[in-house]
């Protein structure tokens, strides 16, 4: 853990069983009910996009996670967003993969930043994908359907190439899905390398700034990587880090100029945050609120129907397949505006 994030970790954790009972927004919510969001709230385009779902990295639990696969996948389904992690090469490319390392995912191993974009272009991005579990090495050979694919060893599924089972560049991807929102979360080499992570914020504003698209919404876990990438590349919205978004919580104290969304898990620091009462908060203050799962709750019909009655604008599944279904039983109509169904 970094120390700047130990420090913040250690105040918020001495507070927590005050904060718990009382966080900002019940505080706020017991002086006076919650108010229409203010006038300037409307000029966040985000706020008018709603129910979105945002498929979690294409929705790791159906489709190799990361891949243009899953990408291709989850918007021929429905998706209104994909959501997306980035690190870079050693020749400064942006590639779109969660981890540091490629070990997890694909047949190779070792740091991304220590690989070319040739090397990391020839991996197998699926090789230890398992339908309904995500990447999970180590299972016998056939536990892993679309392994090969990429190598040209199995032919791959109808409508699809063996490329779409590489690990892509985000160049690739945002050429490829020109009129689809993306969500885009700036990874580093480590957890307390906060100079890697400012590293691929400068990288990725230099791309974006080049694209001229503004339908974009960049976060990462660090917060000095999304200070570092709104002052190169101010015009595109932002989601805080999980200290901008812990602060905001606890104590009400906004986060940095730019930030059109948070982004929270389901449950934090022992704590529920995706609650109507801190959504309805969030949405006074003229944010959108996006939930995210991994880890914290399960990918299920449940927490899906929780969340999506708790007023989020949007949610980020593993299984976009099954939000999508679940958004059409309810006879949600995307794009919405608060106060559609359920949150009237």
């Amino acid at each position: 853990m970094p120390p700047r994030r130990a420090t913040i970790a250690a105040v918020i954790l001495a507070v927590l069983p005050f904060c718990v009972a009382t966080p900002a927004h019940a505080a706020s919510n017991a002086a006076a009910p919650v108010q229409a969001a203010p006038k300037a709230a409307t000029h966040n385009p985000w706020l008018q996009q709603r129910v979105m779902n945002m498929a979690h990295s294409g929705g790791e639990l159906e489709a190799p996670m990361n891949t243009m696969h899953a990408f291709k996948r989850a918007v021929a389904l429905g998706a209104d967003m994909i959501e997306l992690d980035v690190q870079s090469t050693a020749d400064n490319h942006l590639v779109v993969i969660h981890n540091a390392t490629v070990d997890q995912t694909t047949n190779g191993s070792g740091q991304v930043r220590a690989m070319t974009i040739d090397q990391v272009r020839a991996l197998d991005a699926a090789y230890h994908f398992v339908p309904g579990e995500s990447a999970v090495p180590g299972l016998p050979p056939e536990s892993y359907p679309l392994r090969g694919v990429r190598t040209g060893d199995k032919p791959p599924p109808a409508g699809y190439v063996a490329d779409d089972f590489a690990i892509p560049t985000l160049a690739e991807v945002l050429q490829h899905f020109s009129d689809v929102p993306i969500n885009i979360e700036i990874k580093g080499a480590s957890d307390d390398d906060t100079e890697s992570f400012r590293h691929n914020a400068r990288l990725l504003a230099a791309l974006l700034n080049q694209t001229g698209r503004t339908d974009i919404i960049v976060t990462s876990f660090q917060d000095a990587a999304v200070s570092t990438f709104h002052q190169l590349a101010p015009q595109i919205g932002l989601a805080p880090g999980v200290d901008g978004v812990a602060w905001y919580y606890f104590f009400g104290i906004r986060p940095i100029e730019g930030i059109v969304a948070l982004q929270i898990p389901v449950r934090q620091f022992g704590v529920r945050i995706a609650t109507r009462s801190f959504i309805e908060y969030a949405h006074a203050d003229g944010y959108a609120v996006h939930v995210w799962f991994s880890g914290t709750a399960p990918d299920d019909e449940a927490t899906y129907n929780q969340v999506i009655d708790a007023c989020a604008d949007g949610l980020m599944p593993a299984r976009p397949t099954l939000l999508e279904r679940i958004l059409d039983e309810r006879g949600i109509v995307r794009p919405g505006q608060p106060g559609v169904d359920p949150c009237g």
